[in-house]
């Protein structure tokens, strides 16, 4: 977020998650489809902290509905979501939302969880396990809410709304565990994950870019039709005299 250039920025959901800390851009939003308390709210950085000389003041907090965002088309230069497509009510229209704020060439942060992984399969399970009233499948590692939405899947949404994909990554390749401990043993498995099965991730992350369709002569093309232009000869009419006209009605 730090290399992001622009002037408006956008986090959609999960207000916990500061996504914009160290975003320089001088008017960023944090909405939420929720009332959001102020104990919900991130605690402002140290003053000693380093990102406090980047960003300036904390971003505004909105209160709005992701699908009718109260912002006019074309009129952001970045969109961070963090696995606000998981917790929407309707996820398409959310991301037609977030494409329709969006500046030509701006950008589109999307977080997720993968249900291609462990922590999915773990999930999966879970939850059928609550759904046939079994009491280990009453609690869940991650929220119980929405649906996951697979990587590749997002990706052809992206495709079909105009993005242009520019980076794609995947985390935390460590089996499902509650205790921190467990996951702390388990960290030898992170590089072998990244390296040999990558698209197994619990976590994945999308960057893309808006690009907008359109035609735009430059260079050799626009001088020669502008040279084509100038070329052009306008014929004018020869005016008849007055003898000519006569002439005519005496032959005829």
């Amino acid at each position: 977020m730090a290399d992001a250039f622009g002037f408006h920025a956008l986090q959609l959901g999960l207000p916990q998650l500061d996504g914009l800390r160290a975003n320089r851009m001088p008017h960023r939003w944090v909405a939420s489809d929720s009332l959001i308390l102020p104990e919900a709210l991130p605690a402002p950085p140290p003053a000693d902290d380093v990102s406090t000389t980047l960003v300036g003041e904390q971003p505004v907090q909105l209160h709005c509905e992701f699908d009718a965002l109260p912002f006019p088309s074309a009129s952001l230069d970045l969109v961070l979501m963090p696995h606000t497509l998981e917790l929407a009510a309707d996820p398409h229209q959310a991301l037609r939302e977030a494409e329709r704020v969006l500046v030509p060439d701006g950008r589109l942060l999307i977080t997720g969880f993968n249900p291609a992984s462990l922590w999915g399969l773990r999930q999966r399970a879970g939850q059928a396990r609550l759904r046939m009233g079994l009491r280990r499948g009453r609690s869940t590692l991650m929220p119980s809410a929405g649906e996951f939405i697979g990587y590749w899947r997002l990706r052809d949404w992206l495709r079909l709304l105009g993005f242009e994909l520019e980076a794609g990554r995947f985390g935390c390749w460590r089996p499902p565990c509650r205790s921190e401990r467990w996951l702390q043993r388990f960290a030898w498995i992170e590089p072998l994950g990244s390296h040999w099965w990558p698209v197994l991730g619990a976590v994945y992350e999308i960057a893309a870019v808006k690009r907008v369709r359109g035609m735009r002569l430059v260079g050799l093309a626009r001088r020669e039709l502008k040279t084509a232009r100038q070329g052009r000869a306008v014929a004018a009419q020869r005016r008849r005299e007055p003898a000519d006209a006569i002439a005519e009605v005496h032959d005829a």
